[in-house]
């Protein structure tokens, strides 16, 4: 059986009276994404934090590549790569002078041309770190995170405030860095990034794991109906809607109607006999299936906050 690379066992964290990791527990093997999605203040920071030694848990086990990291912690600094929120660098120092710095650390590094060229840098080498757009800046951090060649990735929060572009071009790295075989552990609130870009997730509520699993595996999982948005021309009819099995009518737009369900083919089928029936041209139709924002609403009581998209 191959060893997972990153292997947490009841990992618990208190701050004074406030237990802020509850007996979390998960791994990550090579070759994958597992994103810690939950939203601000679940516990994300905290185990990462412990997981990378700069917070010493109260109980639980930590393995990084079979070494636990309180007794082996200079042969793990070698195998592992993190970036963190709040990274900063000098203002003067330039992209080529940090990864000049930061690989001089290691015995076992990559080339910082070579880095430099892979993180689309090359035109800011010499560039100062305080001229650097957020996007560019991110790039140099998950630059200096892979210097020292680990096979372990720990990224917390990577793509929070860039724009779409910035956050497109570092979501393609990390998904290059996962097909070089590195297990990446990646804290994120983003349900849309965490969906799209992570092989498995492990959603956190209050300092525990109430689900893992892959995205689509979790949706399915859910309960909540699946939405059907319909646009026909002219409206079909509320009768001719509501006669429909297995639905409830939730919103009519311009020119459609938004149907819950749990039977989509059923009702998908029944849907385009009613417009033949009725002689209207179909100009839209959409399936929306349950999300991880709808799992997340089973799971805890209550919706993804506003605060947790911040």
């Amino acid at each position: 059986m191959t060893r997972a690379a990153i292997s947490i066992a009841g990992l618990h964290k208190r701050y004074g009276s406030v237990e802020a990791v509850r007996g979390v527990s998960f791994e990550v093997s090579s070759g994958e994404i597992l994103g810690l999605l939950g939203p601000n203040g679940a516990g994300k920071t905290t185990t990462l934090e412990c997981v990378l030694g700069l917070r010493r848990p109260d109980s639980g086990v930590i393995r990084i590549d079979g070494l636990d990291p309180a007794r082996a912690a200079n042969r793990v600094k070698t195998r592992v790569g993190a970036l963190l929120q709040g990274a900063a660098l000098q203002d003067k120092i330039t992209s080529r002078q940090a990864l000049d710095l930061f690989g001089s650390f290691y015995p076992n590094r990559f080339e910082t041309d070579e880095l430099l060229a892979r993180f689309d840098l090359e035109p800011k080498a010499d560039a100062s770190f305080h001229t650097l757009s957020g996007g560019e800046r991110q790039r140099l951090f998950l630059a200096l995170a892979l210097v020292n060649r680990p096979a372990v990735l720990i990224l917390d929060e990577p793509t929070a405030g860039l724009d779409p572009g910035a956050r497109r071009d570092l979501r393609a790295v990390m998904l290059a860095m996962r097909e070089e075989g590195r297990a990446i552990l990646l804290s994120t609130h983003d349900i849309e990034e965490a969906a799209h870009l992570c092989d498995r997730v492990a959603i956190i509520d209050a300092g525990r794991v109430v689900a893992i699993g892959p995205p689509a595996e979790l949706a399915a999982r859910s309960s909540a109906p699946a939405h059907i948005v319909v646009r026909t021309e002219p409206v079909l009819s509320r009768p001719a809607v509501e006669s429909l099995p297995d639905v409830a009518v939730t919103a009519c737009g311009d020119r459609g109607w938004r149907l819950g369900t749990r039977s989509p083919n059923q009702v998908l089928a029944a849907l385009l006999r009613l417009a033949e029936d009725a002689g209207a041209d179909l100009i839209d139709v959409e399936l929306r299936r349950p999300t991880l924002e709808d799992v997340f609403l089973e799971l805890t009581g209550r919706p993804w906050s506003e605060e947790s998209r911040a």
